[in-house]
């Protein structure tokens, strides 16, 4: 009886930590997820239309109620691959920014600096350097992703506080907090 009733806990157990895997991010995800994600989400590239892009990221969060995280960089920017390597050494917070964003990856260099494309944003602080859009092509935020690092490193909790903050489902809020600090601009001027 007494080893009836330790092999269904074993077995329960075992269940039980399987399906924990399961659920828990992994490389493995990243590498799907990766897969199923337009060229414009991955990489970096010279020779992209970032207008055609930012139209076709805008369509993607429309239909997915999400905001689009455009990340303003290139293949020369050390930091931007920095993100990238962070990202992938982290799959749940990887897996969180792809739920919660359309990522937008619009490439600035000597070859093309996407001039156009760029007088529509605030002005870039360093790279590499985040913009939150509504699917409606509002800016939310104009960030450095130097307020990432914590020691020299990108922080997980900057991150998921970051990906909590400024998701789709906060825009009403993030709007009005918008709203009433150019009203208190406005008036101190």
């Amino acid at each position: 009886m007494i080893n009836t009733l330790t092999k269904a806990f074993l077995f329960s157990l075992i269940g039980f930590a399987s399906s924990l895997q399961a659920q828990a991010p992994t490389a493995q995800g990243n590498a799907q997820l990766s897969a199923s994600l337009p060229a414009y989400s991955k990489i970096y590239s010279e020779q992209s239309d970032p207008f055609k892009d930012a139209a076709a990221a805008i369509r993607s969060a429309t239909s997915s109620n999400r905001n689009v995280l455009i990340e303003i960089g290139g293949n020369w920017c050390t930091w931007c691959h920095k993100i990238d390597a962070f990202l992938e050494q982290n799959p749940d917070i990887y897996q969180a920014l792809h739920a919660n964003f359309v990522l937008l990856k619009v490439s600035v260099s000597d070859a093309n600096e996407n001039e156009a494309f760029m007088k529509g944003l605030p002005p870039v602080l360093g790279y590499p350097h985040m913009y939150v859009s509504t699917a409606q092509g509002k800016v939310l935020l104009s960030k450095d992703t130097a307020e990432f690092l914590r020691s020299g490193s990108y922080s997980r909790e900057q991150w998921l506080n970051f990906i909590d903050e400024w998701q789709f489902a906060n825009n009403d809020s993030n709007l009005a907090k918008q709203k009433k600090i150019k009203n208190k601009n406005n008036t101190s001027d």
